[in-house]
């Protein structure tokens, strides 16, 4: 048996009367998962421990079964693997966004999304003026970067800029959480604003600007950590072999830890416009030579930073009919048979523009498991699913339970 999980990042929401009381995932037409929902079993998976923030890095590490509260140590840590960063004792990692301030506020977390070619120009040009032995900045995709401190101390409360749109950037700021950390966060505020005064004038904001695009004007340090002890999916499940398949730095991290070959594919962007086709099929391939493959699939997630409900629905739809339809055709013809489990790692609802820590929606597939009630898949119909709400560390032992089953 082989085994592959459809992760549609952010995808679920809440109702809103606007839309008929109805969630992006209920309205959209997306056949091919209700298939699966009403052929296979559903519930509800609490993916947040209680006493950690709802980011996608604790929610993957989540549903890959990791006790996340004994292994997190933030999400600069997880890219610095997915980029090959090699981090030391004492190597205090970031992830550092490129940010747009407008009018001294925060207008977006991602600089309206600014292509990577740009981005790169953007980050080594920081890390010429700003870096040293002790300071690396290191480009990664579109806005998402990496801040390498030597000697930094992690004591501190760094706020993640797509929580706070519309925010003065004055009023979160890194602060530090006791004494330890009054250094590093006294000089991230400064990173911060270097940051401002040199990229306002850089080129490729300059062009921006007069192409009517949001500027990449400040960079924004968050989610502290060191090198975390992680085991791989191997020694935790016995999974022989693995691939994981994003667009984005954090989930071929975490993949790095789990142990799972990084499969990268060309023109996957993170947003609504990336690569279904090509993920699909190479989810597909990677099926033929692993025993599991954990399909990643951002656009969702970013549709409900953007908070807009209509793209919302168009990404579930590209998923269903892009990716789904598509590897349920191709697993059929398979000699060997393939459960499948499709579920968001967290909701990310379109008018608040930031995650939540609810409970996400959950279906497992396999030939011959015997269905629940639930006909589609949604929010609200996975509440009747046969799996009833679980815990985050019983989503993997549960699937793997299944497999052992046949």
């Amino acid at each position: 048996m082989k085994y592959i999980i459809i992760l549609g990042d952010g995808m679920s929401d809440q109702p809103e009367i606007e839309h008929g009381g109805l969630t992006p995932l209920m309205s959209a037409n997306k056949p091919n998962i209700d298939l699966l929902a009403a052929k296979g079993r559903s519930g509800l998976l609490k993916t947040i421990p209680e006493k950690l923030h709802p980011g996608s890095e604790v929610a993957n590490l989540a549903v890959l079964g990791y006790d996340v509260e004994a292994v997190f140590e933030g999400r600069g840590v997880i890219e610095a693997a997915s980029m090959g960063v090699q981090l030391n004792e004492g190597d205090l990692a970031l992830r550092c966004n490129l940010i747009c301030i407008s009018d001294g506020k925060i207008k977006n977390h991602s600089a309206g999304h600014i292509p990577t070619n740009e981005a790169i120009a953007l980050i080594k040009y920081l890390n010429e003026e700003l870096g040293n032995e002790n300071i690396k900045f290191y480009p990664g995709v579109s806005y998402r970067h990496l801040l390498v401190i030597k000697g930094g101390d992690k004591s501190l409360n760094c706020i993640a800029p797509h929580d706070f749109p519309g925010t003065p950037y004055f009023d979160i700021l890194p602060s530090a959480t006791n004494d330890n950390g009054e250094d590093t966060a006294k000089l991230l505020i400064d990173l911060i604003t270097k940051s401002r005064q040199l990229l306002k004038s850089h080129p490729v904001n300059i062009n921006r600007k007069m192409d009517g695009k949001d500027m990449a004007n400040s960079i924004w340090p968050w989610s502290p950590g060191y090198k975390p002890s992680m085991k791989t999916l191997k020694e935790m499940f016995g999974i022989k072999s693995g691939a994981v398949i994003s667009a984005v730095d954090l989930i071929q991290g975490i993949g790095v830890y789990a142990g799972l070959d990084v499969i990268k594919v060309e023109g996957a962007t993170g947003l609504y416009d990336t690569n279904y086709e090509g993920k699909a099929q190479a989810a597909l391939e990677a099926l033929k030579t692993h025993d599991f493959v954990y399909l990643h699939i951002e656009a969702s997630d970013e549709a409900g930073h953007e908070g807009n409900y209509s793209l919302k629905v168009k990404t579930i739809e590209y998923l269903d009919n892009r990716v789904v339809k598509y590897l349920m055709d191709e697993i059929a013809k398979m000699d060997e048979p393939v459960a499948i489990a499709i579920l968001p790692d967290h909701p990310t609802p379109w008018k608040l523009k930031t995650h939540t820590r609810d409970a996400v929606p959950f279906l497992i597939w396999y030939e011959g498991i015997t269905p629940d009630e639930v006909l589609q898949y949604d929010e609200l119909s996975a509440q009747k699913g046969g799996y009833g709400v679980i815990e985050s560390q019983q989503f993997m032992p549960e699937l793997l339970g299944v497999l052992k089953e046949k």
